[in-house]
């Protein structure tokens, strides 16, 4: 693969990237009324690193609930701030972490299920209500998910309705998974990458940004024939 000019790979682009980070108020539960009592909110924290990362931590710390402070944009032309928080979104909801947010959608994308594996939006802005009442009506855990394997990744995904296996094994494809993660510029993935991550709908491109839609599995639900 041929070398990106050094602005592609760091500079401004990167910088604004890392300085979008999402702001996020936590709470020690899931019912709200128990968030009302005392000791179990936690205040607002800038959530600035991985995704992964920032939401093992909380986990860990016994964050159940958090809120997203500002709405998320859905659309292709979102801005870094949206996309962030549509990863962290992911991140949460594979960890069964209930998260209080509003999406905001004026293109039409969200009436095409890409981010209904994630928890559902409290408001969803700019879009027919029955399209918002979908994404809550069919949601249930580990709806679009990958695990790894000896030299392969799978995906299962169910947001369009019916079970569809992806196996990823080609070696230039696995060595983008964990990359895409966290987002990459889309000028930095290969070609063949990109092309089929597109094509079978697992990938979103926002901010100059192509990231992995769907979540790491980390326990099966029950019953686990669902996914």
């Amino acid at each position: 693969m041929p070398s990106r000019p050094a602005e592609r790979t760091g500079g401004h682009g990167a910088a604004a990237w890392r300085a979008a980070a999402p702001e996020a108020e936590l709470w020690l539960d899931y019912d709200p009324v128990a968030r009302d009592l005392p000791g179990f909110a936690l205040g607002r924290r800038t959530l600035s690193g991985p995704a992964r990362a920032e939401v093992t931590e909380l986990h860990g710390a016994g964050v159940r609930c958090l809120r997203l402070t500002e709405p998320v944009r859905l659309c292709a032309d979102a801005p870094a701030a949206s996309a962030r928080a549509l990863m962290l979104l992911r991140e949460a909801t594979g960890q069964g972490l209930a998260v209080l947010w509003e999406a905001v959608c004026t293109d039409g994308c969200a009436a095409q299920r890409r981010f209904n594996h994630l928890y559902p939006p409290a408001q969803l802005t700019g879009a027919p209500q029955d399209v918002a009442d979908d994404w809550r009506a069919a949601y249930f855990p580990s709806k679009c998910v990958f695990r790894r394997g000896p030299g392969f990744v799978e995906v299962r995904d169910r947001r369009f309705g019916t079970l569809e296996l992806f196996t990823i094994d080609e070696p230039d494809h696995l060595a983008q998974v964990e990359a895409l993660a966290e987002g990459v510029e889309v000028g930095l993935l290969p070609d063949a990458v990109h092309r089929d991550f597109a094509d079978a709908g697992l990938i979103a491109e926002q901010a100059g940004r192509a990231w992995f839609l769907p979540m790491r599995v980390r326990r099966w639900p029950f019953p686990s024939l669902t996914v």
